[in-house]
């Protein structure tokens, strides 16, 4: 065939730069929403840190948002507003965008939870996520300042901090005490005798087992702290000492050859074992990168609840006017680069608005949906999916998923994220429908109330759902204990 030109009408849909930034903001997390704003700060002179915000501004909007609109207080719209109208009512038609634009978006000076700001001398401090962490003393930190209450001489002090610093975040020592000698510059040269008598003090500083350069010691440190009449210590302390290894192996009738002990008194040292740590480090405090810091907050007044924003996750931004004054009376404004970093900067201010909203409203929403939840607990929660959120807000259910990724409710039940908001459907013997996470709750339940002596089957758990109207198949039930963390009934009885 020849070559021909043929001319050809399609449509397709094509995303506006500002709707492209509209949809990342949403699916960020509140800390990287953060990081994103204040990289923004750095990069974009028209934008600037919002520190004006009086406390009128944060406890008087009753939606949760301390948006302000600074162009609706002025009494006539500045230089820098003009040649800007006309892309503003163009991103407007856009996005569809109906609320009102602001430019600025003020700081709470309130802490989420009602605590004055005068706490923090009224610096704003206060409304720092990093405030939302309890931070805990590490095991380091917990020894180093038990081990100045010793009336020691620096060389001793100096030892017992070297051990300290040298234990893993399990509390163990794995290091040789002659190779940590050699670590340090000490006159004279450390002994051996020294750093057993060091060793022996460091065990003693808070939880026994810590310190410990094995598991058999750990353990031993332990039974060796307890009562001497505590039932099964003798027995115990020669089970963990000489034959651990048998014990994990489950040789009940070796063991009790060996030691010459009755079968009921192994059974009870046993036991004794089982309840002992064996990493005590693991109970201290960890250093953590990462932490939740809750979108919104979920509060009852007068029978109702109310969902708000977090005001410490809330932007402190707005557009410079001094700036943009400037920029808008020199020539050829519009044609220079500058231009667009204004254009960025008031995007960035509506986007981040339009953020807000969209998250309140998915929140409310869901406790709209969830009431019994925060009335009941979880045993209360309802099946629920994303298409029934985004047909009732009539939005896009792909806007749903981002508005629920990556975050968080705080609850007077605690923080959950939005997620959890969502269980999936099962059907019941009546017809009718429950959550998974009822069924879940069901379970814990009945196995808190269970024999400890004769802990209940998954398939007993799976009849008793039966009857309660709750049809789920064994495997399920095994799933859904598996996922809170709850051994089998086997080693639930060996625990007992």
């Amino acid at each position: 065939m020849p070559p021909s030109l043929e001319l050809r009408t399609k449509q397709s849909l094509a995303l506006t730069p500002r709707l492209q930034q509209s949809v990342r903001l949403l699916q960020l997390s509140s800390l990287e929403f953060q990081q994103e704003l204040r990289n923004a700060l750095d990069t974009n002179p028209f934008l600037e840190y919002d520190e004006s915000t009086t406390e009128d501004n944060a406890l008087g909007n009753d939606n949760g948002s301390s948006m302000t609109d600074s162009t609706a207080s002025s009494p006539a719209e500045s230089p820098a507003e003009a040649p800007l109208a006309a892309d503003s009512a163009q991103d407007s038609s856009d996005n569809g965008d109906s609320s009102s634009h602001e430019d600025s978006m003020g700081e709470f000076s309130s802490d989420p939870f009602g605590r004055s700001a005068s706490r923090n001398g009224g610096d704003g401090e206060g409304s720092d996520p990093a405030d939302w962490v309890r931070i805990e003393p590490s095991l380091h930190d917990t020894l180093h300042d038990t081990l100045r209450l010793y009336p020691l001489n620096d060389r001793d002090r100096a030892v017992a901090q070297l051990i300290i610093e040298a234990l893993d975040d399990d509390g163990y020592l794995r290091q040789d005490l002659s190779e940590l000698a050699a670590l340090v510059d000490i006159h004279p040269t450390l002994l051996e005798d020294e750093l057993n008598i060091a060793l022996k003090l460091v065990q003693s500083l808070d939880k026994p087992g810590v310190g410990a350069r094995n598991l058999s010691e750990c353990l031993s440190l332990q039974l060796e702290a307890m009562p001497s009449t505590t039932p099964g210590r003798a027995v115990a302390l020669e089970i963990v000492t000489h034959h651990l290894e048998r014990l994990a192996r489950r040789e009940q009738a070796e063991l009790q050859k060996k030691i010459g002990c009755s079968a009921e008194e192994l059974r009870i040292a046993c036991a004794l074992v089982r309840k002992l740590d064996p990493k005590p480090g693991e109970n201290y405090g960890q250093a953590e990168d990462n932490y939740v810091v809750p979108d919104v907050i979920v509060r009852q007044v007068k029978k109702s609840w109310v969902v708000t924003i977090n005001p410490a996750v809330l932007p402190r931004a707005r557009i410079h006017r001094m700036y943009a004054e400037l920029f808008a009376q020199s020539a050829g404004a519009s044609r220079s680069p500058l231009a667009q970093q204004l254009q960025e900067a008031r995007w960035l201010i509506r986007n981040a608005q339009q953020r807000f909203t969209t998250i309140q409203r998915v929140a409310e929403c869901i406790v709209s949906h969830q009431k019994a939840f925060f009335d009941y607990g979880e045993i209360a929660l309802k099946p629920l999916v994303l298409r029934d959120v985004a047909d009732e807000l009539e939005l896009h259910e792909s806007t749903i998923s981002r508005a629920t990724g990556n975050k968080y409710m705080a609850t007077p039940r605690g923080i959950f994220e939005f997620k959890h908001f969502f269980p999936r459907e099962l059907s019941t013997e009546s017809g009718g429908t429950c959550s998974a996470a009822a069924v879940r709750a069901l379970l814990k339940e009945m196995i808190a109330k269970e024999n400890s002596n004769d802990p209940l089957s998954d398939v007993s758990l799976a009849k008793m759902l039966a009857d309660q109207g709750v049809i789920v198949a064994r495997r399920t039930v095994a799933k859904y204990r598996h996922l809170m963390k709850v051994p089998p009934a086997e080693l639930r009885r060996q625990q007992a």
